[in-house]
């Protein structure tokens, strides 16, 4: 895949003008209720800094439930979830983002959803006139900066959105199969993007169901089955040799539940 510089500076913590690190982050004995029913957990995980750790299993597994849980969207029902040794405060929820399935964007032209994003963390005037054209160039939307977001294809949209993610020079990105409905090509550029936010420091935690794309973006794989994790290794290790047989299952493309 060609490399891509992005604009940004986002090794470690002189994306927070020199604040303490807030990785590793480590969750212990992490659950989640829904419904009277155990729908996660207990899992233990940690993310190490600057690492691409991808999540998947099949469907119902806990992935998505794992990253909102991660990402502070939603609260554990038991467990505890640390940022380099600390609970999460505002300052380290400002230090991360999340890119969805779905583009959530506003009802608003593109570089006007980008303005509202990096207004909503204090950025303005100079700074957030060169990060908007660093954003729209990322995304090669330059030319479509005063139509509106909506009308985007779903390709463009969805490079919209990681670009005002980064945007926000986060320590650490979620992303929820931000590629499950795009086509080859706009898979290709947004995978893109994550390898030069990842070059540049940025600490990836992707959902995906695409083994071709964990094997092109992880560097450790995560897996997980009815709620709980069944392997947590190294990406080629994972794709050469799973441990265990729900994984096996998972890589032939059989139906794991």
């Amino acid at each position: 895949m060609p490399e891509l510089a992005l604009p940004f500076v986002t090794t470690g913590a002189a994306a927070a003008g020199g604040a303490q690190a807030i990785l590793p982050l480590v969750a212990t004995g992490l659950a989640y209720d829904a419904g009277g029913q155990r729908r996660l957990g207990p899992l233990d995980l940690t993310i190490e800094p600057g690492r691409r750790t991808v999540l998947m299993g099949p469907n119902g597994s806990g992935k998505s439930l794992t990253l909102r849980l991660l990402h502070g969207l939603l609260q554990p029902g038991a467990g505890r979830i640390a940022w380099a040794g600390r609970p999460a405060d505002q300052a380290i929820a400002r230090r991360q983002a999340m890119v969805f399935q779905r583009p959530i964007l506003l009802r608003r032209s593109v570089q006007g959803n980008l303005r509202h994003a990096l207004q909503s963390r204090g950025i303005h005037g100079a700074a957030q006139t060169a990060r908007l054209a660093a954003a729209l160039a990322m995304a090669d939307l330059a030319g479509f900066a005063d139509q509106p977001a909506r009308r985007l294809s779903g390709g463009e949209q969805q490079r919209l959105a990681v670009a005002r993610a980064l945007s926000l020079q986060p320590e650490i990105l979620f992303l929820d199969e931000p590629t499950a409905s795009l086509d080859p090509q706009s898979t290709w550029q947004i995978e893109r993007l994550l390898q030069a936010a990842h070059a540049g420091g940025t600490t990836i935690v992707l959902v995906t169901h695409d083994p071709g794309q964990a094997r092109r973006l992880a560097d450790t794989v995560v897996f997980l089955h009815r709620g709980r994790i069944v392997e947590q290794t190294p990406a080629a290790q994972f794709f050469e040799q799973p441990a265990s047989p729900q994984a096996q299952d998972f890589l032939a493309g059989r139906i794991v539940l």
